[in-house]
């Protein structure tokens, strides 16, 4: 079965034009194709949208809007909104909706899907804090609020964007759901996950730097359940330059299906544990990388697995704009569940050691 599947990642990827190069390979990484103008609509349901296909749109896109210019600076945001309450994200190392330590067996290899703090803020301090985060401190802000903030707590600004990504409303057949605003530095990290959304994600200021997998690729994940838990704050006399965050785990409980794998690990040490309990991530084709700066758009369709870094602008932001369009629950789909349901031995024997504490949590 492993062996069907490993070709079957490789003609995926083969039909979308993409390539499979080994993970050594960096030479031969295969590239987002891109469009130097914004594509037609006919063009885009063609080209991308039917074979779920990414795109990366230049700057050509967005040059009308007066985000382009405005955002990028150090006090647009900051004045346009200055008496608004927004919602902030806190953590300890800039990874939410993440895998941690689970915080009841210490110096075990258990493991628990965390979610961050969410603060309400103005928005001044909101700014002041992101560009002051730094895990060494303990804390890491970042603006990521996902229920169409930008129409809501960011309503001020919101015309300074297009209300929606014509091109694509047209192809996709209806209006983005949600458009939300996405603010950090580069201490923000986001784990391995899919959305149930046809995404357009813009950068207006800085860099965005993703890792793709198609889903056809689905078993390199290892997508397990973890329980959840949650970050709470405690604070000294000092206020919120002495806030202190705690992992807890969430009552009643409740169980998160999240990728094992963390692509980038920080030592040899790990990353010798991570290929040796996540083979098929490691040993497999490399994943596509695509930077998006300032300006450019990328399409990412439904169901595509990303992990996203990022680099901030010269405002010492990452800001971002995303709109989510609904998927269609198709054939695709269809198919993408059948794909699931299989296993394959390297998934299923529990011979990844390092899983072994990680499965126990299912019955927590």
């Amino acid at each position: 079965m492993e062996r069907a599947v490993r070709e079957l990642w490789a003609e995926s990827r083969d039909l979308l034009g993409l390539g499979s190069p080994s993970p050594d390979d960096t030479a031969a990484a295969a590239d987002v194709p891109r469009a130097d103008m914004p594509p037609t609509p006919l063009a885009f349901l063609r080209d991308h949208v039917s074979p779920g296909r990414p795109l990366l749109v230049s700057a050509a896109g967005t040059r009308h809007w007066p985000a382009a210019s405005l955002w990028p600076t150090a006090s647009y945001l900051t004045d346009a909104l200055r008496s608004t309450a927004v919602s902030l994200h806190l953590t300890p190392d800039g990874r939410a909706d993440a895998l941690a330590p689970h915080p009841g067996r210490p110096g075990s290899s258990s493991r628990c899907f965390a979610s961050a703090h969410v603060r309400r803020v103005d928005f001044p301090t909101a700014v002041r804090l992101i560009r002051g985060s730094d895990p060494v401190a303990g804390v890491v802000a970042y603006a990521q609020q996902q229920d169409d903030c930008l129409r809501g707590e960011y309503a001020a600004v919101a015309g300074d964007v297009d209300a929606h990504v014509p091109w694509a409303s047209e192809a996709l057949g209806c209006l983005p759901e949600a458009v939300n605003l996405w603010i950090g530095n580069a201490h923000s990290v986001t784990s391995f996950h899919k959305d149930h959304y046809d995404n357009i994600y813009v950068v207006v200021s800085g860099e965005k730097h993703f890792l793709l997998l198609p889903p056809t690729e689905h078993h390199r994940l290892y997508v397990r359940d973890y329980p959840a838990a949650h970050y709470v704050a405690e604070e000294d006399a000092g206020g919120e330059h002495q806030l202190r965050l705690k992992l807890e785990m969430e009552e009643p409980g409740r169980i998160v299906p999240w990728s094992s794998v963390d692509p980038c690990p920080a030592s040899p040490e790990e990353m010798a544990a991570q290929a040796s309990s996540f083979p098929l991530y490691f040993d497999g084709p490399a994943p596509i990388r695509c930077t998006v700066r300032a300006g450019e758009m990328l399409y990412l369709p439904s169901m595509w697995f990303h992990h996203v870094s990022q680099s901030p602008g010269p405002n010492g932001l990452t800001v971002a704009v995303n709109y989510w369009y609904d998927m269609q629950f198709d054939i695709k789909y269809a198919y993408f569940n059948f794909l699931r349901s299989l296993e394959i031995d390297d998934c299923s024997s529990g011979k990844a050691g390092a899983l072994e504490g990680d499965l126990e949590e299912k019955n927590d």
